[in-house]
């Protein structure tokens, strides 16, 4: 972390933040790829948590210089991060006082079957629309998936247990607030590797009332034929 205590026209005002990409969490990425054009002051808005009022109160604009420097190597930073292949074993949650240690399984076809079927669900819809976007040819090569829905997947995924309770989907729709609190370092190469591990699920949708119908639909025509004779 750098730190500076810098004047403002109330007093002074301590501003804190990170030098290196492991102490940025998933959430404050995520809050920076959703502004698109960050200003410097808007950055260390984020990366210090101090709201942009106080900023903006700063006796001397030349005081934010010191933290250039940070925020173009953490830039950097970030896009070695997206080549990254280093998936960590464990993953811990502080919920509440609880602390709550998750072992990372690389496959992502595991129980319960509906958090399998949301994650799913998501990683389809995000690599339609980059297809839709950009076409089908060599689409992983230029593929980065947004961090709302590396979040969202990781939710689902870790949900059941990180907390030790049954699936419910809004439950772990809200659980993105803990995985918000990941080291972007942790979160973004877990989520990048089931992105990337299943292409098949770029495949339109099928439901299984559909699939069911489809079936039923084939044994009347085969029934149909047999009493023909044919």
């Amino acid at each position: 972390m750098i730190e500076k205590v810098l004047k403002t026209t109330q007093g002074k005002l301590s501003v804190k933040i990170p030098t290196y990409l492991n102490e940025v969490t998933l959430g404050q990425m995520m809050e920076m790829q959703e502004k698109h054009y960050l200003n410097d002051l808007e950055a260390i808005s984020v990366l210090s948590g101090i709201p942009i009022d106080e900023l903006n109160n700063v006796s001397n604009v030349d005081d934010f210089q010191v933290f250039g420097d940070t925020i173009i190597s953490l830039s950097h930073q970030i896009k070695y991060l997206y080549n990254s292949d280093t998936i960590p074993s464990k993953i811990t949650f502080q919920l509440g006082k609880r602390l709550s240690t998750v072992n990372v399984i690389h496959n992502l076809s595991v129980e319960p079957a509906g958090a399998f079927m949301a994650a799913r669900d998501i990683i389809a819809d995000e690599i339609n629309e980059h297809i839709k976007q950009y076409g089908e040819d060599n689409w992983k090569i230029h593929f980065n998936p947004s961090l709302s829905a590396c979040c969202h997947v990781l939710a689902h995924y870790f949900y059941c247990r990180a907390t030790g309770k049954k699936y419910n989907e809004y439950e772990a729709e809200e659980f993105c607030s803990e995985v918000k609190k990941l080291r972007v370092t942790e979160a973004l190469p877990i989520a990048k590797h089931f992105f990337t591990c299943y292409p098949n699920l770029l495949k339109q949708k099928t439901t299984f009332l559909q699939r069911l119908h489809h079936f039923w639909r084939r044994r009347r025509v085969f029934n149909r034929l047999k009493n023909s004779n044919i």
